[in-house]
């Protein structure tokens, strides 16, 4: 049998496969994958380096499937090869009963491609179309930082490329020099309700990726001859400076004229339909199959080279004042006031020189996030990674470095993190180690304006705090520091947890409120006075604003306990306990929108059931640009005189 009968007679078994599985769920997207069955086989069967039984060996070359939904071709040629699956200690090969059991709540082959659910052949979560290749680049990252031959392929749909972000990808593989991935551009012409448009089209994707400064390789994608020499190209040129790509003309529902006809987009082939579109595949088969036998036996698999490196051990870090005296910035401590952002930054220098795992990435605002504190070392250059004003594939090739052993920290203003909200949400998704930290935080900005304040933020993030990952732990850490020393230790508390978490820093300056003696951990806040008749919940800036109204609450014979709620999730029995102590009356303060640090402190009481008053102050206008944090924060009804007011109508107290 050649190489060329061989691939078609695997492409439709597996294309069968794909048809028997989504029958069987009654759901899923048969025909999409069936465009992809003879590249799938020549990847799997011939030119990867991989290993089924070790499906997630860091030694070996990788499939993104970007175009998510087409998943169900490489389930079937995952079986048919018996690659292992489940969860780390109980794996075992995928039969073709499990393929029955697709998208069942029971079994790990989900609908989109998940590696927490225990399908370990994949990295990212995928499914949301446009972020693959921006996966694909960040393990490419980690791959060359390791030292390792790896190659990385990336399937996209044409229909998908209209999404910007696969264009940030292309652009960010062509500047770090990623010639080892390879964007497979699976253009079949159609996409979900209509055929793509034009400027999907593989000539115009060609002209574009050429642009681009991509050699590309234009091919038949059910030609297996020519399928093998395009991909071998690339493997000639892995080595080198300039990205390839591969434009393939496919077929959706090919070999099948009933799912070749008709929209089966997302449509399973059933009853008659199905056993219409399994003859006709057999049909094909016996056209382009002249040779008796199978294909089983014809392929041998390339097995991955090298070792794996070992995860590198985290050194001991020293205290913030200990690293600033190593930085010659020992002057700033004995100020008394920094920024929290600034902190950030001498916390990334420390943890690159502590923890070898540690990588950067920020957008283009590395001298305002202070990022630049860690690229501007010399020791450390070499592992942070300028992602350019594209925030979406920053946070995506985060989720790449991460499957990789990485720890990324990723920076950019807190509002631009709103761009990417999608992409964190699948990295949170794929179990991503992701540190996100968004600087120029809330209201206290300022001269700005709104278009560069973050203030629905603490909203959503406050949201994945609310639900456990697939670790058992809280979906998403959010951390407010208030000073600098709370900025450095959250930063080294954040490298240290395994999962998510986003914390936000601040332009400003603000004053110092605690030393080297306290201790910051995630899920925790700080007491920093201790009342009887009021209970202050701040976090952030406004734990300042509201420390200047203590003095003033106390002329008015009101004794108030100040909590600086720096994480979400917290302790809410040990808040709790303080509310109780402070006759059940809250009044929580937050430079930004709702839904972020008082709607979480309502939930504790409601689920406490206890009887307490609580009044929130946050953002209820939009603002507008101002000359002083002062000016927006009285613009806004968040200055502390405001603080002050609610104070006293909440406990009928006149104000002095």
């Amino acid at each position: 049998m050649s190489f060329e009968a061989a691939v078609h007679a695997k492409a439709i078994v597996l294309d069968k496969l794909s048809l028997d599985m989504t029958a069987a769920a009654g759901s899923g997207h048969p025909s999409s994958a069936m465009s992809l069955g003879h590249i799938v086989t020549v990847l799997m069967y011939d030119v990867m380096r991989w290993d089924p039984k070790n499906p997630g060996d860091r030694r070996s070359d990788r499939l993104v499937l970007s175009e998510g939904h087409a998943v169900p071709i490489i389930y079937a040629a995952f079986a048919d090869l018996g690659g292992y699956f489940g969860k780390p200690g109980n794996l075992r090969p995928v039969t073709v009963d499990d393929l029955k059991l697709l998208r069942a709540a029971a079994c790990e082959l989900d609908g989109h491609p998940n590696p927490m659910e225990g399908f370990p052949f994949f990295d990212a979560a995928t499914g949301s179309l446009g972020q693959g290749l921006s996966v694909a680049a960040g393990l490419a990252l980690a791959a060359r930082a390791d030292g390792l031959d790896r190659r990385f392929y990336c399937i996209i749909g044409d229909g998908e490329s209209r999404e910007g972000q696969i264009w940030e990808a292309i652009d960010f593989i062509a500047d770090h020099r990623l010639a080892n991935v390879c964007p497979i551009f699976n253009c079949n012409g159609a996409g979900q309700s209509d055929k793509v448009s034009p400027q999907q089209s593989a000539d115009t994707l060609t002209r574009k990726l050429e642009a681009a400064g991509y050699e590309v390789g234009v091919i038949d994608g059910h030609d297996p001859d020519a399928i093998r020499r395009s991909l071998e190209r690339f493997a000639e040129r892995a080595g080198g400076d300039k990205p390839t790509a591969i434009v393939a003309r496919t077929v959706k529902g090919w070999g099948s004229a009933t799912v070749m006809s008709g929209n089966w987009h997302g449509k399973p082939a059933t009853g008659e339909s199905l056993a219409k579109a399994k003859a006709e595949l057999d049909e094909r088969r016996v056209q382009l199959v002249r040779s008796i036998g199978a294909a089983e036996g014809f392929f041998k698999l390339k097995s991955p080279a090298g070792h794996a490196p070992a995860r590198a051990e985290a050194g001991d870090t020293p205290s913030f004042t200990e690293a600033m005296r190593r930085y010659d910035m020992a002057s700033v401590v004995q100020k008394g006031t920094w920024a929290t952002r600034k902190a950030y930054g001498v916390a990334l220098r420390t943890l690159g020189h502590s923890n070898p795992n540690v990588v950067v990435l920020d957008a283009d605002v590395k001298n305002s996030t202070f990022a630049e504190t860690f690229s501007k070392d010399a020791d450390l250059a070499d592992r942070y990674f300028e992602c350019r004003i594209a925030e979406q594939n920053m946070f995506s090739a985060a989720a790449g470095l991460s499957a990789a052993g990485k720890i990324p920290f990723c920076s950019t203003f807190a509002k631009f993190v709103t761009r990417a909200y999608d992409q964190i949400e699948m990295a949170i998704n794929s179990g991503a180690n992701l540190k996100i930290v968004g600087s120029h935080a809330g209201i206290s900005l300022a001269a700005d304006g709104p278009s560069q304040m973050a203030m629905p933020d603490v909203a959503w993030f406050r949201s994945l705090a609310t639900m456990k990952d697939h670790r058992g732990n809280p979906g998403c850490y959010l951390l407010q520091p208030s000073d600098a020393f709370a900025a450095y230790a959250l930063t080294m508390a954040m490298a240290e947890y395994e999962g998510a978490c986003y914390m936000r820093t601040l332009r400003n300056d603000t004053e110092f409120l605690y030393d080297d003696s306290t201790v910051f951990n995630l899920g925790g806040f700080e007491v920093l006075t201790k009342g009887r008749d009021l209970l202050i919940v701040a976090s952030g800036y406004m734990v300042h604003e509201a420390n200047k109204c203590l003095d003033a609450l106390d002329k008015a014979g009101i004794d108030a306990t100040l909590v600086d709620l720096y994480s979400i999730p917290f302790d809410a029995e040990k808040l709790l306990d303080l509310a109780n102590a402070n006759n059940g009356m809250i009044l929580t303060v937050e430079d930004n929108y709702g839904g972020g640090i008082g709607s979480a402190v309502a939930d504790a009481l409601t689920e406490d059931g206890g009887s307490f008053t609580l009044e929130q102050m946050f953002v209820r206008r939009i603002p507008k640009s101002a000359r002083t944090a002062d000016e927006v924060l009285k613009m806004c009804g968040l200055h502390a005189t405001d603080i002050v007011q609610s104070a006293c109508r909440m406990l009928q107290v006149a104000e002095l």
